[in-house]
């Protein structure tokens, strides 16, 4: 009898397997690890987001629900504009260049030039003739003429990053490391250098008319111009936060940044008040857009900022 118990659970145990039972919980669309560095709002309840490991999201009933969009590298996605709910551009590391045409049912890489240094691509602006810019490391600073699909260097390689582009009409400006700052007058074909009179990087430039502009960058630099960025004035520090992106918002302006900064200006750009997004979300915004009276900001977090509350998308339900 022994032998035969023994023998028993011999068997039980080489040849019996257990089955898995239940089932496995389906990933979120936005989850807790996503980080978010680029995001578009092309129409009042159409939002596009991208990020790390080239995360691209799209919710189209304001941020209620949200599907994952196949990209097919994944790599991170630094920045993304989009012209309407259809068709849009993104960038990203390793010289990353994607368009679609079709909401994002599907993204198709594109050739971009490419440095044998290094090709992260910061920011990507886009306008109504078809035109686009990009820009990033190693003096990156592309332009296309086709919505996108062919690309060409507007200016020779060099060892600095720039961060940030700027068009209103012909009239166009870069933004970098270490201060450095371009200016062009004809549609960007020649570009020459500005002083900035700072060293510190700045990461985000916007203008009113093509006088009228602000600049932003680490440590809570704010440059403003009256006559077209041939002259800036560094505005009063009010915040030793770094600042990642600005625009113009009406007649004043807007920026944010580092620990859930936020920061107004008037509309000399002078003037500024900072200010928190959420007593509960210190998390760092690489961009800010907006759309009606909302503001969605994309970062550590992904949210809408609407009469002074806060919603993250993922989290914040209602």
């Amino acid at each position: 009898m022994p032998f035969i118990i023994i023998g028993g659970l011999l068997y039980a145990a080489f040849y019996i397997k257990p089955k898995a039972r239940g089932t496995a919980i389906p990933s979120l669309p936005i989850e807790s690890r996503d980080r978010f560095y680029g995001i578009a709002v092309p129409a009042p309840t159409v939002i596009w987001a991208v990020g790390t490991v080239g995360k691209v999201v799209r919710s189209e009933d304001n941020g209620k629900s949200w599907v994952v969009q196949p990209v097919p590298l994944k790599v991170d996605l630094q920045g993304i504009a989009a012209w309407d709910a259809l068709r849009a551009v993104v960038v990203g590391d390793r010289g990353v260049v994607m368009v679609t045409q079709d909401g994002g049912k599907s993204w198709t890489e594109v050739k971009a030039p490419l440095s044998e240094v290094a090709n992260k691509l910061m920011r990507v602006k886009i306008f109504a003739d078809g035109s686009v810019w990009a820009v990033g490391e190693m003096g990156a600073v592309l332009h296309s003429n086709d919505s996108g699909s062919t690309w060409e260097r507007a200016l020779p390689e060099e060892d600095v990053g720039y961060n940030d582009i700027c068009f209103v009409g012909p009239n166009g400006w870069l933004v970098g490391e270490f201060g450095r700052m371009k200016r062009t007058d004809d549609g960007g074909k020649t570009w020459k250098n500005i002083t900035s009179g700072v060293e510190t990087s700045l990461m985000s430039v916007a203008f009113k008319d093509d006088r009228h502009g602000v600049a932003v960058g680490l440590e809570g630099v704010v440059l403003v111009t009256e006559d077209g960025g041939s002259r800036w004035a560094e505005a009063p520090k009010v915040t030793p936060e770094h600042l990642f992106h600005c625009i113009r918002d009406g007649s004043a302006w807007v920026a944010v940044g580092d620990k859930g900064i936020i920061v107004r200006g008037d509309p000399s750009g002078m003037v500024w008040k900072p200010s928190r997004m959420s007593d509960v979300d210190l998390s760092w915004h690489t961009e800010i857009v907006k759309m009606g009276d909302r503001y969605y900001v994309a970062g550590a977090s992904l949210g809408v900022l609407e009469k002074g509350k806060l919603k993250i998308f993922g989290r914040d339900n209602g």
